[in-house]
């Protein structure tokens, strides 16, 4: 393992200057793809970078927290999972890297695929943890051990997942179309709580 030291204040600094500088939207698709890989391993390597990022991004912010009390114990519930890691099936059409925006869409996968048939596409965070073992962001194969052990219910016969970076005009079709489809399919599957899990 290496260990780098680097005043933060200098670190920050030079990050801000650097995407500054360097007008990435004209450049080519190579010299992108090495910006967002680079833009990547800094923020999950120094997260000073990533919470400096946080505070002065213009998140849309929700009323209220939609609270729900169980209605009786988790292990009587019928549990699935969504994540937001942009989590899919090989045999599904990938998530739109190519969009700055993100891709609004959700992936429906099968309670009982084999964890060996899902794969990652997302470009805004490390996932190379999950390339080897897609339990570290979508716990699927914990939940079947869990539920076979008594801890929860059984689970959905359908899970969800979403790619985590939308934002601008996305925000909108995420919040008008594409999540309350997912609410509306949860509900039909008698989904009685939900295990999310980010990227």
């Amino acid at each position: 393992m290496e260990l780098y030291v680097i005043p933060s204040k200098i670190f920050l600094s030079a990050v801000h200057v650097f995407g500054n500088i360097v007008d990435f939207k004209h450049m080519n698709a190579e010299k992108t793809n090495l910006k967002e890989k680079l833009f990547t391993w800094l923020f999950s390597r120094f997260p000073a970078i990533a919470e400096h990022w946080a505070e002065n991004f213009d998140a849309v912010k929700g009323e209220g927290i939609p609270w729900s009390p169980f209605k009786k114990p988790i292990e009587d519930c019928r549990v699935a999972l969504v994540t937001t890691a942009g989590v899919h099936l090989k045999a599904q059409t990938p998530f739109d890297m190519e969009n700055e925006s993100g891709d609004a869409t959700f992936r429906e996968i099968a309670g009982d695929c084999n964890s060996d048939e899902l794969m990652v596409t997302h470009k805004y965070y490390d996932h190379s943890s999950a390339d080897k073992d897609i339990n570290v962001v979508f716990p699927l194969d914990r939940l079947r051990e869990m539920s076979a052990g008594g801890e929860v219910g059984e689970l959905a016969p359908h899970h969800y997942s979403f790619m985590g970076h939308i934002v601008d005009e996305k925000i909108e079709g995420l919040i008008n179309e594409t999540a309350p489809v997912v609410a509306e399919n949860l509900l039909a599957d008698g989904v009685e709580a939900v295990l999310l899990t980010p990227g």
